[in-house]
């Protein structure tokens, strides 16, 4: 078949190069915003009588009319053509003649599809941040129920000191409300139109491409050009925003993965989230955490492989840009899936506080709050560490914690400790005190709470 851009050549291509060449089998998603965008452009080519008005209006109706047919499915994408934007205008002749080749006055396939993917892109990155809130929300919530539970907080993978598991989860919200707003950032910049930038070079004719823009939701217009058809940084940025995501939601798993084990013991997901051994019947696998740990190097791959794309192209459009979609759509349909699948599984899993405790006992985590009890009786800090890591010997020699551990005991290390040492180790009493702006204690854990739902408003 002939191409629609047959001229300088006879348009006939053979069939191995028109496969290689072809976008259509995963452009067509973008077919909403295709005919969305043609309808604007049309109505621009009206307004400014670029194309008479009758031409344009039967235009509109018939890309709303192959809009219509494509949602009910009444009409096929043909995956012969080129690209989506081939088919649509294809279509539109087929259906309303001669008018239908008014329709690609004063644009070109390079503004269009740059317009294409930002609409897209500004869609679904709203869809993320929604799911993202929810999922914060989700954290916001478990903080307050969880907020009188003990934990251990660790560093090196070794039991440092005791928080509550509530400031523990909200440092996740934290970090999700960081990615909300790097998508939001990335939105700001994606939110110029590029059409009407038509090849590289713009237009002879009278375009009004500040009313194009704003039909389609712009708040304004690329200013360059060349920058307009050419550049991609607009997808690099929420592919960056996406990957720091997922390195959030990687390290949730990773940790959820841990407490889910049975050396652990600190929570069990729902049996809607997780699965079972082929040969093994005691097994329950977590495979959704295990599952979007992974896929976070699918994303990861989606940026480098966009960026090495893009590193070396000379002004302005090359084809080399069409592997733009690829790593875009997958990118993009990875995070909602994980999204959507992260969130109930947070929201469903089940919290074994008594393990929790028993584990941050076991740890001694409580240490250095044992060494600044003898620090506020007028003992040098150095000395008190030190009779503390003998008192965590003479424990782990007897089978025993701090808070179980004789005063008479305590005494033959330090002659001056009373009985107030059990409430300066007590664990609660140990995370409350560390109320420092920011700290795990429950006051700051609930003001934590606080700014976070602010922030979701």
């Amino acid at each position: 078949m002939a191409k629609m851009w047959a001229g300088r050549t006879a348009g006939n291509t053979d069939q191995i190069a028109d496969d290689f060449n072809s976008s259509i089998h995963f452009d067509s998603r973008l077919y909403r915003e295709d005919i969305t965008g043609s309808m604007a452009h049309a109505s621009m080519l009206k307004k400014q009588n670029i194309i008479p008005a009758a031409a344009a209006d039967h235009i509109i109706a018939g890309l709303s009319e192959i809009l219509a047919d494509l949602e009910s499915g009444e009409l096929e994408i043909d995956e012969t053509c080129e690209d989506i934007h081939m088919f649509v205008e294809q279509v539109l002749t087929e259906r309303i003649g001669e008018e239908g080749k008014m329709l690609h006055t004063a644009r070109s396939r390079n503004d269009q599809v740059a317009l294409d993917m930002r609409m897209y892109m500004r869609k679904k990155v709203n869809e993320i941040i929604t799911l993202v809130r929810g999922l914060t929300e989700v954290l916001a919530d478990s903080a307050e129920k969880y907020k009188d539970v003990i934990l251990p907080g660790y560093t090196h993978l070794q039991r440092a000191q005791p928080v509550y598991f509530g400031h523990h989860l909200l440092a996740y919200a934290m970090m999700l409300i960081r990615d909300t707003s790097r998508l939001q950032d990335a939105l700001k910049r994606m939110d110029e139109s590029p059409i009407g930038a038509c090849a590289l070079a713009g237009t002879t004719y009278d375009t009004d491409r500040v009313y194009e823009a704003e039909l389609l939701g712009f708040s304004g217009v690329c200013a360059n050009s060349l920058d307009a058809v050419s550049d991609r940084d607009f997808c690099l940025e929420t592919l960056s925003a996406l990957s720091i995501l997922m390195m959030h939601l990687s390290r949730f798993s990773e940790e959820i993965i841990l407490w889910s084990s049975w050396e652990f013991r600190f929570v069990e997901l729902s049996d809607a989230y997780t699965t079972g051994s082929s040969i093994m019947p005691q097994k329950k696998n977590s495979d959704m955490a295990e599952l979007v740990r992974g896929k976070t190097g699918r994303v990861y791959g989606d940026l480098m492989g966009l960026l090495t794309v893009m590193k070396g192209i000379p002004l302005a459009y090359n084809k080399d840009m069409q592997e733009d979609k690829e790593p875009v759509f997958d990118a993009i349909d990875t995070v909602i899936m994980c999204l959507k699948v992260f969130t109930p599984m947070i929201a469903t899993m089940n919290v074994h506080p008594e393990n929790m405790m028993k584990a941050a006992q076991g740890g001694f985590i409580n240490a250095t709050d044992l060494a600044d009890y003898m620090v506020t009786k007028g003992l040098p800090f150095r000395s008190a560490y030190k009779i503390s890591g003998q008192i965590v010997a003479e424990c782990i020699k007897t089978g025993q914690v701090l808070e179980t551990l004789p005063l008479e005991t305590y005494k033959k290390y330090w002659d001056q400790f009373e009985e107030d040492l059990y409430e300066a180790i007590d664990l609660k009493n140990a995370a409350d005190r560390r109320n420092s702006l920011g700290g795990t204690s429950r006051e700051s854990i609930a003001k934590q709470i606080e700014l976070i739902r602010e922030k979701l408003k």
